[in-house]
């Protein structure tokens, strides 16, 4: 083989490096390159502590409780809403779990079931009101779930007197206290709820639908969409993940508090945002917010590893949240 060879070989593989990077589109990708780098950072910063599997699965505890929530608020918001209720109505749906479990006398786990299927169901129905008020009330949702965060929380508040609400049932901080294969249970809950929702927004009739009418809500109903009830459901699937976790955060604790689960909202939805769902609706995915929960609980973790006072961390949210939208302006324009 001559030099000439050699030559032509190390341009044939330059040009087809050259090639694979323009045909890589970043802007698909931004959310997982930014998540690399996130992470890196994180090592750096938080060196050695960060990479201890105690702190990562701490981290994946964090975040799995706002983490479940923002799942939900992905198809609210790819389906052109909102929902700022999600807080109050954690704690409201927590407290009335637990004033349904202590019905049941004596300790039974079939109580503690019973009350999980309740949770689940009682914060779907809460999520029902919710899009009632937007598809039949044609309320905005920003407006409507403004509204009812005022409700939920002042409901909870008047319920537990302002004080706390205790279970009376020593099987209950199973649920959320507990672990399987080394991994906590609201862990083990946040991927499957996310590898069910991936599916249902992917590999189904009903996710095309709500891109479709998150995208052009006008175009969907002359394709005979039905558009009122694609932008109900969303808020039901929300009200559903609010009541898992309603379920995991107040069997945790064994209690609720009239105060507990505030900036739920803005935690759900910066995880949303992050992971790349455009805020006007029409695009998104669950993988993204998986990926967008996971980045905001590194970068509290580097904030407290680095020393940094935990009454920065809600700035650093909000920055990161205008950041995220910031982008997306741009990739539009």
């Amino acid at each position: 083989m001559n030099d000439n060879t050699i030559t032509h070989d190390n341009r044939s593989l330059w040009s087809l490096i050259v090639r694979a990077v323009k045909g890589f589109r970043f802007s698909e990708h931004s959310t997982g390159m930014a998540f690399i780098i996130l992470f890196l950072l994180a090592i750096i910063v938080g060196w050695p502590n960060f990479l201890r599997i105690r702190n990562l699965v701490n981290i994946l505890r964090q975040i799995s409780y706002t983490g479940i929530i923002g799942l939900g608020m992905t198809m609210v918001i790819i389906s052109g809403g909102i929902d700022l209720s999600v807080g109050s109505m954690t704690a409201f749906v927590g407290g009335i779990t637990i004033f349904f479990l202590n019905l049941f006398p004596g300790d039974s786990h079939m109580a503690v079931l019973a009350a999980g299927l309740f949770a689940v169901l009682f914060g779907a129905f809460s999520g029902l009101f919710n899009g009632l008020l937007v598809t039949k009330g044609r309320i905005a949702p920003f407006i409507a779930t403004l509204g009812t965060m005022s409700i939920f929380r002042s409901l909870i508040q008047y319920f537990s007197g302002a004080g706390n609400i205790l279970s009376e049932n020593t099987f209950y901080p199973e649920v959320g206290a507990g672990s399987v294969l080394g991994l906590p249970v609201p862990v083990w809950m946040f991927f499957i709820i996310a590898a069910i929702l991936h599916i249902v927004l992917n590999n189904t009739r009903f996710g095309r639908y709500i891109c479709a009418v998150g995208a052009n809500e006008q175009v969907a109903r002359y394709s005979a969409v039905q558009v009122l009830k694609i932008r109900l459901i969303p808020y039901i699937i929300t009200g559903a993940t609010v009541g898992v976790t309603a379920l995991l955060w107040s069997s945790r604790l064994n209690s609720i508090n009239s105060s507990d689960c505030i900036y739920y909202e803005l935690d759900a939805i910066a995880a949303v945002v992050i992971g790349g769902t455009a805020m006007t609706g029409g695009k998104g995915t669950v993988i993204g917010t998986v990926l967008g929960a996971i980045m905001l609980g590194m970068i509290n973790n580097m904030l407290v590893l680095g020393g940094v006072s935990s009454y920065l961390q809600q700035a650093a949210k909000g920055l990161v949240i205008i950041a995220a939208v910031l982008l997306q302006y741009n990739k539009k324009n």
